[in-house]
């Protein structure tokens, strides 16, 4: 089912937006992702990624105030929208859907880790 259609870094980064609610624009987004992933985000990945979500309709942007620190741009904050909202929920409930398929005893197994 291609419903809704999220990778993993879109979502990790829909998420993102979530966590940080109206604080959500690229500096915080890319900050937040860093510190709690331990993972580097380059600035064009994280822009080409925003504009995708937006284009898919689970992001909206909108402009804050102009400040001096930004030479006069505004920043742009992002959120998610209602459509997002369903579509995180849709991939959350998959993957729970999935995990709880998972025989225990496919944990136990003492082939994991070992080649097949």
């Amino acid at each position: 089912m291609k419903k809704y259609q999220l990778g993993e870094f879109e979502e990790i980064v829909m998420l993102t937006v979530a966590i940080l609610y109206k604080e959500a624009y690229g500096v915080s987004i890319k900050k937040e992702i860093e510190t709690r992933l331990k993972r580097s985000v380059s600035v064009g990945a994280l822009q080409s990624a925003l504009k995708r979500l937006e284009d898919k309709g689970y992001l909206k942007s909108f402009e804050g105030g102009a400040t001096e620190e930004r030479a006069g741009r505004p920043k742009k904050f992002f959120q998610i929208t209602a459509l997002g909202k369903r579509a995180l929920e849709h991939v959350k409930s998959t993957r729970d859907e999935l995990w709880n398929l998972i025989p225990n005893m496919a944990w136990n197994s003492k082939m994991l880790g070992s080649s097949l």
